[in-house]
């Protein structure tokens, strides 16, 4: 899908992809521009959220729901064989999500339940447009996607009341930390196998991944439940041992999807590598119930290692796939990659190395905001439909299905 042949409006308008994953990037690096001086007490925020909320709730509540509107608007018209939502449509979700941003970001001037309706409509705007997408393609069973939005939806509303009554969020990250995971899982699960059966058997034939079956929804099933117990009552030795199993499924679920056979293909082995953050989250998150390791550690495996590796992942390929240029990963996507890998890494052990935490956060910030500042300048004007917009119309017709 490239610029739809029929539509004579602003190009950034013209798929969900555009705005959102353009908009993402940037409020994903601006938000950690800010957040280092926040954490070290050398710049204060106006929000009714305490800093670490206001951190947690920009990076799970609106980055995150930024990429996934991007990637579903995008989808669904493949899913369905319906035209996508663009135009004054998509123009007014853009519109509702940066208004979101804004409310939690100066919700300390106002009265705090009216940041929630004008943060939490985002979302619910996302799931009754997907849904209608969905049900009018008769596209049942990619309707589950939509119901673990909706899920994510009353975890952002539900952070909002927690932060009021009782100070700081705590029950509502888990939820969001859970339903990301599980996203992961669904989707990364079956975008990873499918894209990498499709370039080996064109460009490096022999083994193959293992297609989705029962073993994969049987690892769904076992990490919601133990995603589950983690959210009602994450300090439990039951919760951990889980956990454990669940890490362990995913490694297994890894290792068949022959990610080893894909290094001559970069944009390949970063989904591989953004999924291998999945089965680490739930080894460090099992230790953290056993009270072996500091929960933020497990957390941060999550959200920077597989939600932000994928993320970028995705992004970076439905840009290319989606205006028409070649499948593969430049010197500048690559560095892309790279600084979104050493993000997590550094990340992950500021909270194991407490003696280099300093430093490692530094690392990580740093890393990160290369890495997305990096995106919105390599596949900004693609986004923006600057560069190559002829070309995009005339592929329009034949551009490879890349989502």
């Amino acid at each position: 899908m490239a610029i739809p042949r029929n539509y004579q409006g602003w190009t950034v308008l013209a798929n969900g992809f555009r705005p959102f994953f353009l908009l993402g990037a940037l409020q994903a690096a601006l938000a950690i521009l800010v957040w280092l001086p926040v954490y070290y007490g050398e710049l204060k925020l106006n929000s009714a959220f305490a800093p670490r909320d206001w951190h947690v709730h920009e990076m799970l509540y609106g980055y995150l729901p930024a990429i996934v509107t991007g990637f579903l608007f995008t989808a669904i018209p493949n899913w369905t064989g319906r035209l996508p939502i663009r135009g004054l449509p998509l123009l007014t979700l853009v519109i509702v999500w940066l208004a979101g941003r804004m409310a939690v970001t100066v919700s300390a001037f106002g009265p705090w339940w009216a940041s929630l309706l004008i943060d939490a409509s985002f979302l619910l705007l996302v799931v009754l447009a997907a849904a209608r997408e969905i049900v009018a393609g008769r596209n049942w069973r990619n309707l589950p996607v939509v119901a673990i939005v909706g899920v994510l939806c009353a975890g952002n509303i539900a952070f909002h009341l927690e932060a009021h009554l009782r100070g700081s969020a705590d029950v509502a990250i888990r939820v969001g930390v859970a339903v990301i995971v599980l996203l992961l899982a669904l989707i990364g699960g079956r975008i990873t196998p499918s894209f990498t059966r499709n370039w080996l058997v064109k460009h490096n034939p022999g083994r193959l991944p293992a297609p989705f079956g029962r073993f994969d929804m049987a690892v769904v099933l076992v990490s919601a439940l133990s995603l589950l117990g983690w959210i009602v009552v994450p300090d439990s030795a039951v919760t951990g041992l889980a956990l454990g199993v669940a890490g362990v499924l995913h490694a297994a679920r890894l290792a068949r999807w022959a990610g080893d056979r894909t290094l001559r293909e970069r944009l390949l082995v970063i989904l591989h590598v953004g999924y291998a953050f999945v089965p680490l989250g739930f080894l460090i998150t099992a230790a953290a119930s056993l009270g072996w390791v500091l929960p933020s550690a497990g957390l941060h495996a999550w959200m920077v290692g597989a939600a932000g590796i994928m993320t970028l992942a995705v992004m970076t390929r439905a840009t290319l796939g989606h205006t028409g240029q070649a499948l593969t990963a430049s010197v500048a996507t690559q560095a892309i990659y790279l600084g979104v890998i050493v993000a997590a890494v550094a990340r992950v052990c500021a909270v194991l190395v407490p003696d280099h935490a300093s430093a490692l956060l530094h690392v990580a910030a740093f890393a990160w905001v290369i890495a997305f500042s990096g995106f919105v300048l390599a596949f900004g004007p693609l986004l923006l439909g600057l560069k190559l917009r002829a070309l995009a119309i005339r592929s329009a017709g034949s551009a490879q299905p890349v989502l």
